[in-house]
This record gives structure tokens, sequence and C-alpha cells, in this order.
């Protein structure tokens, strides 16, 4: 009998200094518990991410738009090329402007790896009106030139409304507008009748607008026998486009000014259309970078949102963290529920922020006609970026929840 208990005391004796082990939460008790903060608050937790989404849809906007619009412009030039030269007079030294050889245009032709080589000349002493009412140097800025049938192939334009010149009307009096000049002058319909010049042509077609020439978009068009014949042009050509072999670009590229002018090469200017289109794409992407900033600020203003709700959150719940800790729970704990709950309530305004975000872009690509791209990195991106700021933005609300002590969290503030 002494012995038997004695051995039970024994037991009860190393089963008082076994120690207390806290229950562990499984990852799934830690999401589950940040996300019933959440949802308690539910008016606070919206404003709170609010924050986060309109800086994370800002920066995927702007990358959208920008990828989108990177890809119209590489779409356009696969469709034009990225082959056509263009050739120019410039300022001889010591003699003020240069004029090219009326023969130029076949002198580049005669250049072994040339497609197609092109001109207009312009027509200076000839003024466009809509119709003799017109008072005098009241031209809309519309600049007449001279062109032949083969120009709309070397500059990659297209007709948007009737036809172009044909080798039966480039010598009659017709004339072709460039979109920009339609619109200016206020027609558009084949037919209509225009002052060039004090002689009458008519209207026999509108471009739509040509990306590589853009220098036509504001022109009156006419065939280059009919400048000749009815507004005194004297034939020297005013600009050459010149298609090459892909391959072959940078030769003929080199030659080009000696071709078309041999008398004096160093009068002309020889440029790269397709190169305008590179520059302007550059510029944009710094307009960019500088739009990236602005997310980045709007994204950074949400963190500080997401902190200053946390903060909140830890004031205001301490009978329940007092509660837990008093339940066993220990600091780590109390602060994994803290950061998860300021993860879960980034998270969820990055999520919102892509979605706002690719909306955005996919409508803004829609109205402008290009092809909607948003890179996957952005989206990425902003998810890492949105999550990176809610832990840091949780941390220290997280470790001020879990040093207090259990008597302190129930004593309230």
């Amino acid at each position: 009998m002494r012995r038997g208990a004695g051995a039970r005391r024994g037991a009860a004796g190393g089963a008082e200094r076994r120690p207390l082990r806290p229950a562990r939460l499984r990852p799934a008790d830690v999401v589950r518990l940040g996300g019933t903060g959440l949802r308690t608050r539910p008016l606070r937790v919206f404003l709170s991410a609010l924050g986060i989404a309109i800086g994370v849809a800002a920066m995927v906007a702007v990358v959208g738009i920008s990828s989108s619009g990177q890809a119209e412009v590489d779409r356009e030039l696969d469709r034009l090329g990225t082959n056509l030269l263009r050739a120019a007079p410039g300022e001889s030294p010591g003699a003020g402007p240069a004029r090219l050889p009326r023969e130029s245009v076949a002198a580049v032709r005669r250049i072994g790896p040339v497609q197609r080589a092109a001109a207009t000349g312009a027509v200076e002493q000839a003024k466009v009106y809509r119709n003799e009412h017109i008072p005098r140097g009241r031209t809309s800025s519309v600049e007449v030139l001279a062109a032949g049938p083969g120009l709309l192939p070397a500059v990659g334009g297209r007709v948007g409304t009737g036809s172009w010149f044909n080798s039966a009307t480039e010598e009659y009096p017709a004339v072709v507008l460039g979109a920009d000049a339609a619109r200016r002058l206020d027609v558009g319909a084949p037919g209509t009748r225009l002052l060039l010049g004090g002689t009458w042509f008519s209207l026999v077609g509108v471009l739509d607008r040509v990306p590589l020439a853009p220098e036509l978009d504001g022109a009156a068009l006419v065939g280059w026998s009919a400048a000749r014949t009815y507004l005194a042009f004297d034939g020297h050509p005013s600009t050459i486009y010149v298609r090459a072999q892909d391959s072959r670009v940078k030769a003929v590229r080199a030659v080009l000014a000696a071709s078309a002018n041999p008398a004096n090469p160093a009068g002309v200017v020889v440029s790269r259309p397709s190169d305008a289109l590179a520059a302007r794409e550059a510029a944009e992407s710094a307009l960019t970078g500088l739009l990236l900033g602005l997310g980045g600020v709007a994204l950074l203003v949400g963190g500080v949102g997401v902190g200053n709700t946390m903060v909140i959150s830890v004031l205001e719940r301490r009978p329940e963290i007092g509660l837990r800790r008093a339940l066993g729970a220990t600091g780590g704990q109390i602060r994994g529920q803290f950061v998860t709950e300021s993860l879960l309530l980034s998270a969820l305004g990055g999520v919102g922020g892509t979605v706002v975000g690719t909306v955005v872009t996919a409508g803004y690509a829609a109205v402008r006609g290009w092809p909607t791209q948003v890179p996957v990195w952005a989206t990425t991106a902003g998810m890492g970026v949105t999550l990176v700021i809610g832990a840091l933005a949780g941390l220290y609300p997280a470790v001020r929840a879990g040093r207090m002590a259990p008597a302190q969290a129930l004593a309230g503030p």
C-alpha cells in the first residue's frame, strides 16, 4: 500500500514538472485569424485597400498603355517597313538652300538595291482655296506638292476616300488631299472643286494619315505633269522617297546623297523616317517613367494607410490580444496574426488595382485602336511590391501587439 501510494505521488510529481507547450497554429489557422480581423471592419478595410488599389492600378495602367502604344508602333513599322529613306535639299555652304536636279529621281533608281523611288516637288507659287470667295492669303496652311503615281506605294500610304493618281489623271487638273488638309478645308467628297493657283482642280481622293511621311498629311497633291502644265512647276524635286532592300539600307543611305546630287552631295540631307517613330517612342518612355513615379508615390501613400489601419486595429483589439495571451498564445503567434492581416489587406488592394489597371489599359487601347498588351512582369511586380509594403506596414503594429502582457492588454488603454 505504501509503495503504491509513493509511486502514485512520484508519477504526479513528474506530471507537474512536465513543461507546457503552446499549441501550434497551422498556416490555414493564421490566415483564418487574419481574415477575421478584416471581416469585422469592412468599411475601414475597403478604404485602406482603396489606397493600395489606386497605386497599383496607376502603375499597371501606365505600363500597360505604354506597352500597348509600343506594340502599335511596332505593328505600324512592320506594316510600313523600316527600309524607307528620305532625301531632301539642305543648306549649301555659302550658297543658301540647295536644289535637287530634275534628273535626281532617275539617278537614284539606278542604285542597285533600290526597289522604289518617288518624289514630291513644292509648288511654291500655288495657293489652295475652297472657292473664289475666300480672301487672298487665307489658304488654311495647305502646301501644294507635285507627285507622281509611284509616291503612295513608296511611302506606304493609303487612300481613305476616292482614288490615287493614275497615268491619265496625273496629266489633268486633279488633286488629292492629305488627311489634315481635307480637315482644314472642310472637304472630302470626290468631285469637289478647289481653286489652285487660279485654276479649278477636281478632288479625286483623300489620304489616310501617312506615319512615315507626315508632311503629306497637310498637303494638296497634284500630278507631276499637271503641276508643270497648270501651275508653272519648275520640275525640281523637293523630297525623294526611296525604298531599299532591307539588308542594304545602310549601303544605300551611304551613296544616296551623291546619287541624288552629284555636284553637291553636301547639300542633300538623308534621313530614315522610321527613326523618328523610334525617337517618339523613346520620348513616350521617358513620360512613362515619370508616371510610374507618381504611381509609386500613390502606392506608398496607400501603404501608410494600411499601417495606420493596423495600428488602430491593435489599439482597439487589446482585450482580444490579452484574452488570447491569457489562453496561451505566444507573442510570435500574435505577431503572425497581425502581419497576416496586413498582408491580406494589401493583397486585396493589389488584386483590385491590377484588375482596374488592366481594364483601363484595355479600354484606352480599344478607343485608340491599339492592341492591348499588359506585361506579366508589371502585374507580378505590382503584387510583389504591394505585399512588401503590406508586410512593412504591419510589422510595427504586429510587434507592438506581440509585446503586450496579458494583464496589460486586458486592463485596456
